[in-house]
């Protein structure tokens, strides 16, 4: 006999969160018994969890839902949720360095990996504001317990600066949720964007007041200016794998969440389209000249990233430029974990030639001299991240340039080539000081103590994607547009 409740409930669809959670749970249990177990331990744990949640979703069913309809597994969710995994199948491994780090202590740290993957996943699998907001608390709390436990005073700082931001984006969030909900009388998306087409997007101030109370809080996460101030700050107290990771993950959820609010409203609401536009182009240009002028390597790639937001919000400014988002997100996943990691292998407990930062430029002077290696990894990082070709970023820039012009917005694309001529200076800045300038040191180990066959393989990894782009590309489009069906 059928139950209609448990077909409505349709509990697949939660698979790969309930794995994750499952996972978190497991290792705090586990902790508490047995308080004595190495954090190798926890990692492989974290990441056999990890690995099953993603075998999860690759065998759930394209344009599925559950939980009553609030889950749905169509294109953009399922995408999004393997680049999520991956992201954190290349920061889990981290763990497994033989450098004693402050926040491995805790095991509670893997458990926070898998909290903050399985907040996203809600976050990228629903079209219900509630949920969304859920998914957006349980990741966001998460990471800020993640970067407290390095228990550090700029750590310290960091988390609070983040929470206090947070708190503020989530509050937004609420806000403009609420006003939907008077206006329409649904939580969620598709049925908000129905209804209120249905008769002509009127009241458009309501509309209007709405939509920005919600792009504004998802426009923190995604550090788009001027909502980006958290940003260097944060990146700065957190570790610099951490830092890596926060530059991914969060922002393609909050990009899916974007687009599913706004893609209904591009051509409809003109306003919407023309939202947009500034924004990016201010994201790109205003983070690009902020860059120029950092003396310190990360908060140097911390406006790098807003700007390839910006870049992105072209795309997602096209509507429907799916491809084109998920294939640049997924080489720029690669390479920008690859730089920050190579900062986390050049992590030291003093600031050795700077009061303030721990990687200031001057601290990779003539490091091809003392660490060959790391050297020429590093550079393939920044020429990547430029988008010189052949090497991977590149193919993503012409992919969604190649979209924009396309689709008419050619001043657009001349601005995106514009600020992708000023990004080369500031990245080309680290690779002269590695390989035009003479070491302070001869100590190797400054840039390369922290080596581990894990460590290793995320970066060898990252270098590969990196530098046989051309190679590659092809393979990766041809998995997206398969998911995309």
């Amino acid at each position: 006999m059928e139950n209609p409740i448990l077909d409505n409930l349709n509990i697949c669809v939660l698979a790969p969160m309930i794995i994750l959670c499952v996972g978190a749970l497991s290792i705090i249990c586990i902790d508490m018994l047995k308080r004595e177990r190495s954090r190798s331990f926890y990692a492989i744990l974290c990441i056999v969890f990890l690995l099953i949640s993603t075998v999860a979703v690759v065998v759930l069913d394209n344009n599925t839902s559950g939980f009553f309809g609030m889950i749905k597994i169509d294109a953009l969710a399922k995408i999004s949720q393997l680049i999520i995994l991956s992201s954190c199948l290349l920061f889990a491994p981290l763990a497994l360095s033989g450098k004693e780090f402050a926040e491995y202590r805790f095991a509670e740290y893997f458990a926070f990996i898998l909290f903050v993957a399985a907040g996203f996943l809600f976050m990228v699998s629903t079209t219900n504001l509630i949920l969304i907001f859920i998914g957006l608390e349980t990741a966001s709390l998460s990471l800020y317990a993640m970067i407290a436990m390095q228990s550090k005073k700029n750590a310290i700082e960091a988390a609070l600066k983040y929470f206090t931001m947070g708190a503020l984006s989530s509050g937004l969030f609420a806000f403009g949720a609420m006003i939907f909900y008077a206006l329409s009388g649904s939580v969620d998306i598709t049925v908000i964007v129905e209804r209120l087409s249905g008769r002509g997007f009127e009241p458009m101030l309501a509309i209007l007041g709405a939509s920005a109370f919600l792009f504004a809080s998802l426009a923190f996460k995604l550090s788009i200016i001027p909502f980006h101030t958290w940003t260097p700050d944060v990146y700065e107290g957190s570790s610099a794998s951490l830092a890596g990771f926060m530059s991914i993950v969060p922002k393609i959820a909050g990009f899916i969440v974007v687009i599913r609010m706004f893609e209904y409203m591009l051509h409809t609401v003109i306003w919407v389209e023309d939202m947009l536009y500034v924004l990016a182009v201010v994201t790109m240009t205003l983070s690009n000249l902020m860059a120029l002028v950092q003396s310190d390597v990360k908060r140097m790639l911390a406006f790098s990233s807003i700007s390839h937001v910006g870049f992105v919000l072209c795309a997602v400014l096209i509507g429907g430029a799916y491809e084109a988002i998920f294939v640049y997100w997924i080489l720029f996943m690669f390479v920008n974990f690859g730089a920050f990691t190579m900062l986390w292998i050049a992590r030291n407990k003093e600031n050795l030639y700077d009061e303030r930062y721990q990687h200031p430029f001057k601290k990779f002077s003539g490091m091809i001299k003392v660490a060959p290696m790391g050297a020429i990894i590093m550079a393939l990082f920044m020429l990547s991240l430029a988008g010189i070709p052949p090497f991977s970023i590149f193919w993503g820039k012409m992919y969604i340039m190649s979209v924009v012009i396309n689709n008419g917005f050619i001043y657009l694309a001349i601005i995106m080539a514009l600020n992708s001529a000023i990004a080369v200076y500031y990245y080309l800045k680290l690779i002269v000081y590695m390989f035009l300038q003479e070491p302070l040191s001869n100590d190797g180990t400054i840039y390369v103590e922290n080596t581990s066959k894990p460590l290793m393989v995320v970066v060898g990894i990252a270098a590969i994607t990196a530098g046989a782009a051309i190679f590659l590309v092809e393979p990766i489009i041809g998995i997206v547009k398969y998911y995309l069906g």
